[in-house]
């Protein structure tokens, strides 16, 4: 007896459909215009960082440090963060600042000495005043979280308008 005809169908070679690029699958969307000027990217990293320290108050159980704990953001900011991969940066020295000021050290820039000798200053202490210190961060994070209306800006004012040069006798 021959295979049915259903069957028949199902062994031929099927296509392949086109696959989704991976990236392109879970890459949220990013900025419109210039990052530090559009507000909804800014809640979005305000959110990410909220999560960011929720992640991290987590896994200082697990035996990471605290800078292993905030490093990798960059690298799972897509599927974790629900930003674009180049945001997991931010994320990261965010999270990092906020800790240290949690802890009440000068944070100073990202580029410079004070954030990451703060960092290794609260890494020596006790993991649960490490968690607590992220916890802090976190509360006084939240209360701060941005909000959703658009940014505000001040009109320029106009030009004063170019009078022509008068002409003498």
């Amino acid at each position: 007896m021959p295979p049915s005809r259903w069957l028949a169908l199902r062994r031929r070679p099927q296509p392949e459909a086109p696959r989704p690029d991976e990236h392109e699958a879970h890459s949220p969307s990013g900025p419109q215009g210039f990052w530090l000027t559009d507000p909804n990217f800014r809640a979005q990293l305000h959110w990410a960082t909220l999560t960011m320290l929720d992640l991290v108050e987590g896994v200082l159980d697990d035996d990471f440090t605290l800078t292993e704990a905030i490093d990798g953001a960059r690298y799972h900011a897509a599927d974790l963060l629900n930003i674009p991969a180049e945001g997991g940066i931010l994320v990261e020295a965010e999270a990092a600042t906020q800790i240290v000021k949690a802890a009440g050290l000068p944070v100073g820039s990202p580029f410079g000495n004070s954030l990451a000798q703060g960092l290794a200053r609260i890494e020596s202490l006790p993991i649960d005043d490490q968690q607590n210190l992220v916890r802090a961060a976190a509360r006084r994070y939240a209360i701060n979280a941005p909000s959703h209306s658009p940014a505000r800006t001040r009109p320029v004012p106009a030009a004063p308008p170019v009078q022509p040069p008068r002409r003498t006798r």
